[in-house]
């Protein structure tokens, strides 16, 4: 196991503020932040959450974007020892519900426009605390009056309730200090929510040493073309997305370089951003790449400081790779990882050339082990088969998923091993290709959905007894999701569109199906088990033809 220079999150982020104190670590906005004053208001909203009676091992859910709010939540929790629970701002009631009681959690930092929904989600859960805040609430005061008046800043309406706290009342200078956590690196600092095949999202208990060793490995990529300390990230990933987290946000706490933040893509404002800062590094997926390229405007833009170009979350197809290469002069770079693996497994290097389709070599920190599908038989050299990963410092279970935990890891040799459910092969040098998914997963626009979520909620709808969800490829998102339908027989004048606003009501905006087709039976095996691999065929030559 190899030895952190820093036993938890926050004391790294500490020891590169203590040596960059005048450096802009976040600029956001227009307004750029010192690390010395990064750190000042982390330090200042722990104490501030302290006095809310939150204290070391609470979990802390923070529903907001991308944003300098974002940044000092996610540091001031690791500063009171607190466990961070970062999840998508578009989740509705229910996802929020779920969350809440999954992790115990005894607090949530919302944006206020998101406070609706926390004030319905609250009841039956353990939250005792809100903690709101508005996406100019960090910026000089003339910037708030400005948006304000010319009303550019969206707020919210949130009462004044016992339990509801504001952001910018917990930060002043006036907060006593929180209490020395003393967090060691084998303690949970955050539990990150991934799809997959289940119904509800699972939570992964990520440690401070799996984070610090992923975070240095995948920033350390960079090394061949500048040192970290020089980069300047502008990430096109959520924050509390693994990509966002290991290749982005961790520049503050092991890098020493410069993290420019955007409330949401916006790519005029992308393309002014990599100008104006002088962006070395830009992380996104495959289809904010795509969009780049299409958009009729970039030409306008100066975008010659950018050095690295990472795509991850799906596959990049080779065109648009083809395509930015010849655009400007730059490689996309891939990766592979897992959210249970604390990100990257394998990475492309920046000092060699890299195969056409490579996901890259595997990192220093992990092993891998390619298996025929369904065993722990190993595969041959050079044939596809179903990836495993095992660190020292790896995921061990789903929190509260014992069943999924038992279907994902698996103990070979003596070492603990995670089922990636990926199939891929390698080549004699060593990289990685992948080939194909052998779980009922949707991969769109870099999210992981899970088949069985949507066809539960369709299942719902009292005109409905059958559905099956599948993928189907597409060059700009991925998969775009179809389901298939069977209605009950006695049902008339269901249409697609009903349906659709049906799942709307009940899912995030990337889980709802864009197309919807209806049939008089599905295909199941002898024992009644749904066969969608038959219907992703049937698709698949449907687009053949």
């Amino acid at each position: 196991m190899s030895t952190l220079r820093h036993p938890s999150i926050f004391k790294s982020f500490s020891a590169i503020a203590a040596k960059y104190p005048h450096k802009a670590a976040v600029s956001f906005l227009g307004t750029t932040y010192s690390y010395s004053g990064l750190l000042v208001l982390a330090e200042r909203l722990a104490g501030g959450l302290a006095t809310l009676g939150l204290s070391k091992g609470d979990r802390i859910v923070m529903y907001i974007p991308n944003s300098m709010q974002f940044v000092v939540s996610w540091l001031a929790i690791q500063r009171l020892g607190a466990v961070a629970v970062p999840i998508t701002p578009i989740y509705t009631v229910t996802d929020l519900r779920y969350i809440a009681n999954d992790t115990t959690a005894r607090a949530i930092i919302c944006q206020d426009r998101n406070y609706g929904y926390v004030k319905q989600a609250m009841q039956d859960t353990a939250i005792k605390s809100v903690v709101v805040t508005n996406v100019a609430d960090l910026l000089p005061w003339w910037k708030r009056a400005f948006g304000l008046l010319a009303d550019k800043v969206p707020k919210g309406n949130v009462e004044k309730a016992t339990f509801v706290a504001f952001m910018k009342n917990l930060i002043p200078q006036s907060n006593p200090p929180a209490p020395d956590p003393n967090t060691g690196e084998d303690e949970i600092a955050e539990i990150l929510y991934t799809g997959g095949t289940t119904k509800h999202p699972k939570g992964v208990p990520i440690n401070q040493g799996l984070f610090l060793v992923s975070a240095e490995e995948q920033l350390g990529v960079r090394d061949a073309l500048f040192p970290k300390d020089h980069d300047v990230i502008l990430g096109g990933a959520p924050l509390f997305h693994i990509l966002g987290q290991t290749c982005s946000l961790a520049t503050l706490v092991v890098g020493g370089g410069t993290l420019i933040l955007q409330p949401r893509v916006n790519l005029d404002a992308v393309f002014d951003s990599i100008g104006s800062l002088k962006a070395t590094s830009l992380i996104g997926v495959p289809a904010f790449y795509r969009m780049i390229l299409e958009h009729d405007r970039v030409d306008q833009y100066d975008l010659s400081s950018l050095k690295y170009c990472f795509s991850a979350g799906d596959v990049l197809p080779l065109e648009v790779a083809k395509r930015w290469k010849t655009r400007f002069g730059l490689e996309i770079y891939q990766g592979y990882g897992a959210t249970e693996t604390c990100g990257g497994i394998v990475m492309c290097p920046t000092d060699r050339e890299n195969p056409p389709m490579s996901m890259g070599l595997k990192v220093p920190s992990k092993e891998i082990m390619i298996v025929e599908t369904g065993s722990s038989k190993t595969a041959k050299q050079g044939d596809p088969g179903e990836l495993l990963v095992s660190s020292d410092r790896m995921v061990r279970a789903y929190l509260n998923k014992p069943e999924e935990t038992f279907e994902s890891f698996t103990e070979i040799n003596g070492l603990l091993w995670y089922r990636t459910s990926d199939i891929v092969r390698q080549d004699e040098n060593g990289f990685l290709y992948f080939v194909d998914r052998t779980v009922d997963t949707i991969k769109h626009k870099g999210y992981r959905i899970s088949a069985s979520e949507i066809e539960a909620v369709l299942q719902e709808h009292p005109a409905v007894i059958e559905s099956c969800v599948v993928g189907i490829p597409d060059a700009k998102v991925g998969e775009r999701i179809k389901a298939f339908v069977v209605l009950k027989k006695d049902v008339k004048g269901i249409t697609g569109y009903e349906l659709t606003k049906w799942c709307r009501d009940k899912l995030i905006a990337y889980k709802i199906p864009q197309y919807i087709e209806f049939r008089d039976m599905l295909p199941k095996s002898k024992v009644g088990k749904l066969l969608r691999r038959e219907i992703r065929s049937e698709e698949k030559k449907r687009l053949e033809t």
